[in-house]
């Protein structure tokens, strides 16, 4: 139930944002604290349901391409 209640709540607090508001929620919870990997988890999750099957995909060949090496890592901030 806990799980429902967070999603809800991350939901909530990016539902009205434009686009440039979500891009900056996003960058700024990207290699920030590890506390925003849940809203980044549930954001990841609506642009997975919503996404067709070539471009699920292309986020799966993105990811399994960098975690096999195929691409560097971008640099972690200090």
């Amino acid at each position: 139930m806990n799980n429902l209640d967070l999603r809800q709540a991350i939901i909530q607090r990016v539902q009205n944002k434009s686009g440039i508001e979500l891009t900056e929620v996003i960058e700024d919870s990207i290699g920030n604290d590890e506390r925003t990997l849940p809203g980044l988890g549930v954001l990841f999750e609506i642009i997975w349901q919503h996404s067709s099957g070539p471009d699920q995909n292309k986020m799966v060949n993105a990811l399994h391409s960098h975690l096999q090496g195929g691409e560097s890592a971008p640099p972690s901030p200090s």
